[in-house]
């Protein structure tokens, strides 16, 4: 069957076409890009603190503005995307972000820093908003999830190689060098983007109700229905407390291993990042816990871990802090994954208002916490360690008091019974597929 032809008859780019293999590299390609942009500077924080003359809190801006700008766009994205399409939108908010990287390496001050990458991460809000859910509508629904597995796979390696390749560029000349070689890698990124990713064919232009019905309600109607939601908060709260208390570690870390005792230079301090690698099995092994024994206990015990992993980087031994960062990486893609994953069956209207939720309740908790952390640091790092101990605690907590799990909470989906998932309809499955999405966003 030609690739057309069987293009027509599932109503999708299905896998082995040309058309597919385009998709699948350009939101490969956007992936990586997207992630790139956004994270890189989390590896030049000591270097931009040095250069500027601003503390580790400050320099901490460089992301948390970003990490702001995206949370604040996403839902003004999609909204725009349902009015205009996926793919070109997507290429837009693309192109911008990487126009508006290659000014970062170029700001005058540390306040227009500021302002280009809290504008860079608006733009940056355009991709994770509408990657999965272009997929959904264009690719064949047999193949979506392969195709979305690539997606997730382009944001974990950008997110990785951003910081690889800043850091040891900075460590040889300084921090606008190493954010000009990702802002130009990024444009070719975004190039590749554009040129390959199809035009849709199969677009939804308005948002549907879990009836099928078109939703004639203003947007607010669907995010106010889903923040009513009990259960939803409390998931809401988890990807809050626990982005914040990774991005911290992160943020935070690096700064550490560069002063005394240890001493080590940036291109060496960047390999810590290579720890969230640990999430591509962890965050597996957790949705095969979670079909066993109930997403409940599998949260519970990975925030109860992350909490440990975050108490061994305290010591000032090299290994045991290394060994920490893994043990709290492993657990915290694992927790993750069953929140982000949670989302989807628990609502009960507006799916994609309660994932876009979400998606700026993680990207919240990233800004506002990776900035704390700065300020507990001021104490040295058993105060961002501590901090970020307590907020994983308090994620645990909310679970662990809540009903969240062993019953129905008002207004909440069905119980986290591996019995009942078994019953549920499938609609209730692809309706969580851009929560799992969120599992990649580091």
């Amino acid at each position: 069957m030609s690739d057309t032809s069987r293009d027509v008859a599932v109503g999708g780019h299905a896998k082995g076409s040309s058309s597919y293999r385009c998709v699948l590299i350009a939101l490969g390609v956007v992936g990586m890009t997207t992630f790139a942009q956004l994270y890189y500077p989390q590896a030049l924080i000591p270097a931009i603190s040095r250069d500027l003359d601003v503390t580790a809190a400050d320099a901490a801006l460089t992301i948390s503005g970003a990490t702001i700008g995206l949370a604040g766009a996403v839902l003004g994205w999609s909204w725009v995307a349902d009015r205009f399409g996926r793919a070109p939108v997507m290429k837009i908010a693309i192109v911008a972000s990487v126009v508006l990287g290659l000014l970062v390496p170029f700001a005058p001050s540390f306040e227009v820093l500021i302002v280009v990458r809290v504008l860079q991460g608006v733009a940056l809000g355009g991709t994770p908003a509408l990657a999965l859910t272009y997929l959904a509508e264009e690719v064949d629904r047999r193949d979506a999830m392969a195709a979305a597995g690539t997606y997730i796979s382009g944001t974990v390696i950008g997110g990785l190689a951003g910081r690889l390749v800043a850091a040891p560029v900075a460590d040889l000349t300084d921090w606008r060098t190493g954010a000009l070689v990702v802002g130009v890698l990024s444009t070719v990124g975004a190039l590749l983007a554009v040129l390959l990713l199809p035009a849709e064919r199969h677009a939804h232009r308005h948002a549907k109700t879990q009836h099928g019905s078109p939703w004639r309600g203003p947007l607010w109607t669907g995010l106010i229905a889903n923040l009513k939601n009990p259960a939803l908060v409390i998931l809401y709260a988890q990807a809050c407390l626990l982005m914040g208390a990774h991005v911290a570690i992160y943020n935070y870390l690096g700064y550490r291993l560069e002063q005394q005792p240890f001493g080590l230079p940036p291109a060496v301090t960047a390999l810590i990042f290579l720890a969230g690698l640990s999430g591509a099995v962890s965050a597996r092994v957790a949705g095969r816990l979670a079909s066993r024994y109930g997403r409940r206990p599998v949260l519970m015990w990975s925030s109860a871990t992350m909490a440990a992993g975050a108490a061994l980087t305290i010591p000032d031994r090299l290994p045991t802090v290394l060994f920490g960062l893994l043990v709290f990486s492993t657990a915290y893609f694992s927790a993750h994954s069953i929140a982000s994953g949670w989302v989807g069956p628990t609502a009960t209207t507006g799916t994609a208002q309660a994932t876009s939720l979400y998606t700026l309740f993680y990207y919240a908790g990233s800004s506002l916490f990776g900035w704390i952390g700065g300020l507990a640091f001021t104490l040295g790092w058993a105060g961002t360690a501590t901090m970020a101990i307590a907020i994983v605690l308090t994620a645990f907590a909310c679970v662990c008091t809540t009903l969240l799990g062993r019953r129905r909470l008002l207004g909440s989906g069905p119980d986290d019974d591996p019995a009942l998932r078994t019953t549920q309809p499938r609609a209730s499955v692809r309706d969580s597929r851009p929560g799992v999405a969120a599992a990649s966003q580091q």
